[in-house]
């Protein structure tokens, strides 16, 4: 199917292959619409993948652990001892009423009924006490059961339709919605043509909009009925991502990731269940740590951008995806704006402004953004020179300085200076900003002065190879502004990291800084926002980490990964595992990384089993004389041994753990979701 999704017709000629439809990979079996829209999704624990899950019962699960011999000997001799118990105990019981007079009685009818009743009493107690011994309800789960249901199913013969047939026909239909409320003729179309996932899911949101007003539901059934699975499409037209690899369940917006383990450090309810991650999950931010090459990329961040992506085409959320050039978050086809500073055939380019309403508030952002971690205690008057220039030209000419337009006016020049005070005069606004330009004229000269610095910062962003990048005069490439974070868009963001490093960590910061500051201020929160950072490293300052937790009530969630948190100012680090909800470990982590993780993980109390070898004395003369006789020929001292179990308190994971004895392709993951449930650390297997 072509990428825009604008023919869904299947042709057959003999040069060319079936275009596969929706969610169908070439090779692969059509894709069940109606079986994937009502399978079965019971409620679980955040971090579960509910598609195909099945609740663990504790018991069950204990009972699992015995072998096959064991529980059926255990089982048959728990059999025996039972009938002997049941034949001598209704015995018992008869003689017992015969002694007191109750048998034999006048009525044969009373007779017959005391016996029948002791029989049932004493074969409940029987099967009470011996089932329980002998796991006989186990037995019956593990071998009876499916025997039985196989049986069953082979000689049962086919039903007549009937009442309870219709029923389960109709609970199998995927558009019974839209039939009961009328619009049929939109079933009748989406029924005769293959629908996918992503097709559902937004055809679903869209008929669940119209139903809050009944005027739209016409609206809705003449789109269905004219455009049919392809209705209310992305902007871009495109019904699925080319090269799509993980499993996705797009109702409850899950991505699976791999398995959990079935290990006892793990919480019963997520052993050997999948692992997935959704914006339930994501809204509280996650941070990754883990060394180069353990598939933080490859198994974290590409996954998470393309459940994003999907979600995004959905009509679900909107996604932001910042990394190297390089690196592999998915090809290009996957976004809608692609921005590559450097990149000459990039079509897009990045507003340095984040399209702010407030001068200052942009020009604050951009000042944290240009100055590297060591310079950040003079972040303060850099912001404030900045705000002296920005808000002066934004009021002069309507709109924000470019580059070469504000690294001028920082610089001093006198020709910028005076062309904006020629505007201002213009535009009847020198007078509100005359102070501004005065005082950033007497700091000009001095040796401390922050506009040299931010001036000479802006050097490394005017180069060629970002030529028309940053324009602001409508001259160069249409910018990109964070302030659509309200439509589904796909946004993948390539950093310059090999040809210009320094600018690649400024850019970062800013696209970074630019999406938590308008994820919070969004008026429309209904699409979940989604920023996925391959390398956070340079992304991450006091006011991000500080804006990381106002996403949470927004709507909005971050996905960061760092390769060491050494890579972070010291004072940011405690603060930034504060402000995120989820923490994942990969193998390799350095002791120092570790410790922050156990130490937010805490402890749990674990039974603990001492057990302390004592010198035998007990006894008497011939006691003794053995015991001096046993040492005599083996040279071993007789000793009583005492066990004693308590509750301590123990680390969950210890630092050393984390640092080497995570296998490779396994994460340690604790999980918090937005409604406050949280999941305790995770073992996961990432390679499935």
């Amino acid at each position: 199917m072509a990428q825009d999704g604008s023919h869904h017709h299947v042709e057959h000629t003999t040069t060319r292959p079936p275009t596969p439809v929706p969610h169908q990979r070439p090779g692969t079996p059509a894709f069940d619409l109606a079986a994937w829209a009502t399978a079965p999704r019971p409620e679980a624990g955040p971090g579960v993948y509910r598609l195909g899950y099945r609740r663990i019962d504790p018991e069950r699960a204990e009972a699992a652990q015995v072998p096959t011999w064991p529980l059926l000997l255990r089982a048959a001799l728990n059999v025996v001892v039972g009938w002997l118990a049941f034949v001598y105990g209704v015995e018992f019981a008869t003689d017992g009423t015969t002694l007191i007079g109750v048998l034999p009685s006048r009525s044969a009818f009373v007779a017959t009924s005391v016996v029948l009743t002791l029989n049932v009493l004493v074969l409940g107690v029987v099967i009470k006490v011996f089932g329980r011994m002998g796991r006989w309800l186990e037995v019956w789960r593990r071998y009876a059961a499916p025997l039985l249901s196989r049986t069953v199913t082979q000689e049962e013969p086919a039903e007549e339709a009937g009442p309870a047939a219709m029923e389960a026909a109709r609970r199998l239909d995927p558009w019974d919605g839209l039939r009961r409320g009328g619009a049929v003729e939109a079933a009748v179309r989406l029924d005769a043509e293959p629908v996918g996932d992503v097709d559902y899911v937004r055809i679903q949101r869209a008929w669940e909009s119209a139903q809050a007003d009944p005027v739209f539901v016409p609206a809705f059934a003449e789109q269905v009925a004219t455009r049919g699975a392809a209705a209310f499409a992305h902007p871009s037209e495109a019904r699925e991502l080319p090269g799509r690899a993980r499993r996705h369940d797009l109702l409850l917006g899950q991505v699976c990731l791999g398995v959990a383990q079935d290990v006892p450090k793990n919480p019963l309810s997520h052993r050997a269940a999948d692992f997935a991650l959704d914006p339930a999950v994501l809204g509280t931010s996650l941070l990754a740590v883990g060394p180069a090459g353990t598939g933080k990329t490859a198994r974290l961040a590409r996954p998470v951008a393309e459940a994003l992506c999907l979600q995004a085409l959905a009509g679900t959320a909107c996604a932001v995806v910042v990394g190297a050039a390089d690196a592999d978050l998915g090809p290009d086809a996957w976004y809608d704006v692609v921005i590559a500073p450097g990149d000459p055939a990039s079509v897009y380019g990045l507003d340095l402004y984040g399209a702010a309403q407030d001068p200052d508030e942009a020009a604050a952002r951009l000042a944290d953004a240009l100055l590297p971690d060591e310079l950040t205690a003079r972040a303060e008057n850099a912001r404030t020179a900045l705000q002296q220039v920005v808000g002066p030209f934004h009021a002069a000419f309507g709109r924000y300085p470019g580059v070469r337009e504000l690294r001028a006016l920082l610089g001093g020049e006198p020709d910028a200076l005076a062309a904006l005070v020629k505007a201002l005069g213009v535009a009847g606004r020198l007078a509100a900003y005359e102070r501004d330009l005065e005082y950033r004229e007497r700091q000009r000269d001095r040796a401390d002065d922050p506009g040299a610095l931010l001036a000479d910062r802006l050097g490394l962003l005017e180069r060629p190879a970002f030529e028309g990048v940053f324009a602001t005069d409508g001259t160069g490439r249409p910018p990109f502004a964070m302030r659509v974070l309200d439509h589904p868009l796909r946004v993948r963001v390539k950093l310059p990291e090999r040809s210009h490093p320094e600018a690649a960590r400024m850019l970062s910061r800013l696209v970074v800084g630019q999406f938590v500051q308008a994820a919070g201020a969004r008026e429309d929160r209904s699409l979940f926002a989604g920023l996925v950072v391959d390398d956070a490293s340079a992304a991450l300052d006091a006011n991000t980490v500080r804006g990381l937790q106002r996403m949470r009530g927004a709507n909005a969630g971050a996905v960061l990964l760092l390769r060491t948190l050494v890579e972070l100012p010291e004072a940011l680090r405690a603060p930034l595992f504060g402000a995120v909800g989820c923490r994942m470990a990969f193998p390799g982590i350095a002791p120092w990384d570790g410790r922050l993780f156990s130490e937010a993980w805490g402890t749990h109390l674990v039974q603990e089993t001492a057990v302390t070898h004592t010198p035998d004395t007990s006894g008497g003369v011939m006691r003794r004389a053995g015991r001096i006789g046993r040492k005599a020929l083996s040279g071993t001292t007789a000793q009583t041994e005492s066990v004693t179990t308590r509750d301590v308190e123990r680390l969950r994971w210890s630092p050393s753990d984390l640092a080497h004895a995570l296998p490779a392709g396994h994460a340690v993951v604790s999980l918090t979701a937005v409604s406050g449930e949280q999941v305790p650390p995770l073992l996961v297997d990432l390679r499935g």
